[in-house]
């Protein structure tokens, strides 16, 4: 019996090594500068098919003392507040308090031992996203207007891993995994200990892309929420993707939803652009096509369009993987507004609409980039601007927060979710580093 044990053991080993040295030596690198894969008209080469995805993850590693991010030139940042369990998502309470969703993936139904499922899950626990979710939304207060926060209470506990939230007429809306709930809601208040009443569940389960987005419509009637797909092109069947890769409407005098955007693999970050009044969300695009493609992007949804997933990218590219293909939805499909670059994991958006920035950055866009794990050389890992004008992206991204890599490709931090505080600064989550940056124009 001990020698079988020990058999088994050697070749799992074997196996182990064997299925490393496959991975590592089948990455491919990328052939486009990145700078070319941003904007309305990004370059788009054709897909090389990789049969084992290339990885590259950036390694988590602790901030050193006094370090933080670099911020462009005229601008400073400064930690906002620190000692957080994986901040991932951000909301302003009209006090200029600020909520911070502490969140990771809930657990999933067990499928059985894969050698893939097996090596994914070494690498996300490298790049530091294998933590346990705290389930928690905790509240940070900068009381003296120092942009620091002096304090920081848990304010919501419970939930099943929260991403996003909303406040809409004396309640707060936020989007669990599996469901949208609220919880009454007062100016100034620092704890909520009522239950939470359901408004409608969301497709759950597998959860390939967990997190979840909402945000209240102008006229305070209706919510939208985002749900991302169970799958990279769905390989486990478009039965699973019932309601996924979309935004939904729902309608809170009648609890009723219905998908109000579709073909967007892993939507986050609503936002309304403040100059047309239109909804705009970031996408995470599918992988395993090459180091080159396909961008990420951000762009406004309109009510019953279709954005390409599974079966068309950037438009209509046709995803050849996808069993059967649907040639006919695929003539529909919608080019998206503004290219983010290939692997960029791009999850935050939000819209300048303060006035603290100045006028050249007033109603542009501010992009969380959380950084690739599959892309030769990384993409990602910083935070950018876009310049908008009437209501359309104006101009190529500047960089405004970067600094999370160390010149040896360990991540110090991984940026999420991007919020205007109160006083018209910028807030970042920092879900690996643990810590909520704040960035602002030199006094």
């Amino acid at each position: 019996m001990k020698k079988l044990l020990i058999a088994a053991f050697v070749l799992v080993a074997v196996a182990v090594i064997a299925g490393f040295s496959v991975i590592t030596s089948s990455r491919q690198e990328a052939t486009v500068p990145i700078e070319q894969t941003y904007g309305p008209d990004p370059v788009l080469v054709e897909p090389k098919t990789e049969w084992i995805p290339s990885v590259n993850v950036a390694e988590a590693t602790p901030w050193p003392a006094g370090a933080m991010p670099r911020a462009a030139e005229g601008l400073q940042v400064k930690e906002f507040a620190a000692g957080l369990d994986h901040p991932r998502w951000l909301h302003v309470l009209p006090s200029g308090d600020v909520l911070v969703a502490e969140s990771n993936a809930p657990p999933k139904p067990d499928e059985g031992f894969s050698i893939r499922a097996f090596f994914m899950g070494l690498f996300q626990s490298k790049a530091g996203a294998e933590t346990r979710s705290a389930n928690r939304i905790s509240l940070l207060r900068d009381a003296d207007g120092d942009g620091v926060a002096e304090t920081k209470s848990a304010f919501l506990g419970g939930l099943n891993s929260p991403f996003g939230m909303t406040l809409l007429k004396g309640k707060l809306y936020v989007a669990n995994a599996d469901a949208i709930v609220a919880f009454p809601y007062e100016d100034g208040a620092t704890e909520i200990t009522a239950a939470p009443e359901k408004i409608v569940d969301l497709p759950s389960g597998r959860n390939h892309h967990w997190t979840k987005d909402v945000i209240a419509s102008r006229d305070g009637t209706k919510l939208f929420a985002t749900v991302g797909s169970n799958s990279n092109v769905a390989e486990n069947g478009m039965e699973e993707e019932k309601g996924r890769a979309a935004v939904h409407e729902i309608d809170l005098a009648t609890r009723q939803m219905r998908p109000f955007a579709s073909g967007l693999r892993n939507p986050n970050g609503l936002s309304w652009n403040p100059q047309d009044s239109n909804l705009w969300v970031v996408v995470n695009e599918r992988d395993e096509i090459g180091p080159d493609l396909v961008p990420d992007y951000m762009t406004s949804v309109m009510d019953g369009a279709f954005y390409g997933w599974p079966y068309s990218w950037y438009g209509q590219h046709v995803d050849e993987r996808v069993e059967p293909q649907n040639p006919d939805l695929v003539a529909t499909a919608i080019r998206p507004d503004y290219a983010l670059g290939p692997h960029t994991a791009s999850l935050g958006l939000t819209f300048n609409t303060g006035d603290l920035f100045g006028p050249d950055m007033k109603n542009g866009a501010f992009v969380g980039q959380h950084g690739s794990w599959n892309r030769i050389p990384r993409s990602g890992y910083k935070v950018i601007f876009v310049p908008f004008a009437d209501g359309k992206p104006s101009g190529p991204p500047r960089d405004i927060l970067t600094g999370f890599l160390t010149g040896e490709g360990k991540a110090l931090g991984r940026p999420v979710g991007v919020a205007i505080a109160g006083d018209g600064a910028l807030l970042v989550a920092d879900d690996v580093g643990n810590k909520v940056w704040r960035v602002a124009p030199q006094k």
